[in-house]
């Protein structure tokens, strides 16, 4: 599927809808045209910053209908809006991130398979990488806004998550482990995060605290195996989190 936006965008952009998005029954069929639409719009600097008036003039629709069709998609976890406000906290842009990517065929996880993604590989890195580390800056005091759209019930029930795996570090804690530990708590914290806010929170529940870490264990090393290969890893990050979402489905 190719999308044209505008005169500016015919070069060759190809929307791209995952089976999670295209086969999901809780969304409209323009909601997930949309999904694609903001994958095209995110390829130039990693996120989608179109206005409601913007992306309605496409669909030929209303604002606050295009406005409600991105917060359910946000709702169900397929993109993550950033608010960027001014030094009066006045709204200044709208950032929309693409925040899932398509499942692997095969039932096992990990999964050998080489992701396809719409936009450029290091931009989505980067992207997914930055609000990783802000969030748990955040989660051991060293921010004090939370970078995530959550609401104050769901930061409190999710902290309480965190507890229950044994993962509610603070700073002094932190202060010993080795990098590569960092690296798995914060990637394995943010994968709990964005389940728990999606529409598979019930789900959490089949996941014990050895599991989260057995399966990051294993997806490194199959990071490992596959570099340099057809099937090479290049987003750890969504390569882990399908990970734990095939396992809890499965």
């Amino acid at each position: 599927m190719i999308v044209y936006v505008n005169e500016e965008s015919k070069v060759g952009y190809y929307a791209v809808i995952p089976s999670t998005v295209l086969f999901n029954k809780e969304l409209r069929a323009n909601e997930k045209l949309l999904y694609a639409v903001i994958t095209v719009l995110a390829n130039k600097e990693g996120y989608c910053y179109a206005s409601n008036n913007y992306l309605a003039d496409l669909f030929n629709s209303k604002p606050h209908t295009v406005s409600n069709w991105i917060s359910h998609l946000n709702k169900l976890g397929f993109v993550y809006v950033e608010l960027i406000r001014n030094d009066k906290n006045e709204i200044i842009q709208r950032r929309i991130f693409i925040n899932d990517i398509p499942y692997a065929t095969k039932m096992t996880y990990p999964y050998p398979i080489k992701i396809t993604e719409s936009m450029s590989q290091k931009r989505q890195d980067n992207n997914i990488n930055i609000k990783i580390d802000r969030f748990f800056l955040y989660l051991i005091n060293k921010e004090h806004k939370n970078p995530e759209k959550m609401t104050k019930d769901e930061e409190r029930n999710f902290k309480e998550l965190l507890e229950k795996y044994e993962l509610n570090y603070n700073q002094e804690q932190i202060s010993f482990f080795t990098e590569e530990n960092i690296e798995k708590v914060k990637t394995i914290i943010y994968a709990l995060k964005n389940i728990y806010v999606s529409s598979r929170k019930f789900l959490i529940a089949k996941l014990t605290r050895e599991e989260l870490i057995f399966i990051y264990d294993k997806c490194k090393n199959k990071q490992i195996e596959y570099n340099d290969t057809k099937n090479e890893i290049n987003n750890f990050y969504e390569y882990y989190y399908s990970s734990l979402i095939r396992k809890i489905e499965s």
